[in-house]
């Protein structure tokens, strides 16, 4: 292993993207998981060094403890959020493996309860064992095993059965893209499965559905309505990305990025689409360098 710096910044630097994704795992939200992790480096910055033994072990129990705290306002905000609520998109390198969460199991860590999601994400995400796992969230490992488990029930339908690999999604999706422009609702259709779900995020500040839309037929409706409606606009600027573990179009309009979309695709179909407008949740998105127009 690697001789750690022995400095207080260096030390925190190296652990940082850990820190990073498991606050944002915990959250849902880029923005809330670098405050988390900025408070960490604050209690980082104070702590009695003589005391801490293993500095990756204090700051994932720091940062966990900060998300369970802050997690009990933030569920609080969401009951009143308007429209339905996905978790800030997080761009990933196409060649990036990350750490097998994507957006679907995002959205269905958000039935968890706060312990059963820390538990879930340390054990099968990060790989602590559960002793690890019980000294970070202050209960015993047995009841960390059994927080862990009901998580994976709560979650194993959000897993594809058929992954595809991400060439091919970047493809559907484009060809979605393609079809939606038309607004023929029969190509639409084509794509989509059946129970397909639809989320699209404005928070009240943008234009979107402000319900869940279910089933082949209602969602492509929806977008050949939109179609209709914008058929006279300006095609933004499209950008192919990986969003939070899903193939995905980032949509810019005079520099801005106004729109992502991210698709959850199985067995060649599209099963869930997932679009964010809401432009605070979009601040920290860039723009890659795959552009598709």
């Amino acid at each position: 292993m690697p001789q750690l710096p022995d400095d207080d910044a260096g030390i925190f630097s190296i652990h940082r993207p850990r820190l990073i994704r498991i606050a944002y795992r915990m959250l849902g939200s880029v923005a809330e998981a670098e405050d988390i992790v900025q408070d960490a480096w604050l209690r980082w910055h104070r702590a009695d060094r003589a005391a801490v033994a293993d500095p990756r072990a204090f700051l994932t129990t720091t940062v966990t403890r900060l998300c369970l705290d802050h997690l009990k306002s933030a569920r609080v905000k969401r009951e009143t959020y308007i429209g339905p609520w996905v978790p800030e998109p997080m761009i990933e390198p196409q060649e990036d493996e990350g750490d097998d969460i994507t957006l679907t199991l995002m959205m269905a860590l958000e039935r968890l309860s706060p312990l059963e999601r820390a538990a879930f994400l340390l054990h099968d995400v990060f790989g602590q064992d559960f002793e690890a796992v019980a000294r970070t969230i202050d209960r015993d490992a047995a009841a960390c095993r059994q927080l862990a488990s009901r998580a994976r029930e709560h979650v194993r339908a959000a897993r594809p059965r058929f992954p595809i690999p991400a060439e091919r999604g970047l493809s559907l999706a484009k060809a979605f893209h393609d079809a939606a422009r038309t607004g023929e609702v029969a190509q639409l259709q084509a794509l989509l499965a059946k129970d397909v779900v639809l989320y699209s995020d404005g928070g009240g500040k943008r234009i979107a559905a402000r319900n869940p839309l279910y089933g082949a037929i209602n969602v492509a409706k929806f977008f050949a309505g939109v179609a209709r409606k914008t058929a006279a606009q300006p095609e933004p600027e499209l950008h192919a990305a990986i969003i939070d573990g899903l193939p995905g179009l980032i949509y810019v309009q005079s520099g801005e990025v106004i729109q992502t979309v991210a698709y959850e695709i199985d067995d060649g179909k599209i099963t869930a689409i997932y679009a964010v407008r809401n432009p605070d949740k979009l601040m920290h998105v860039g723009t890659p360098d795959v552009r598709l127009n």
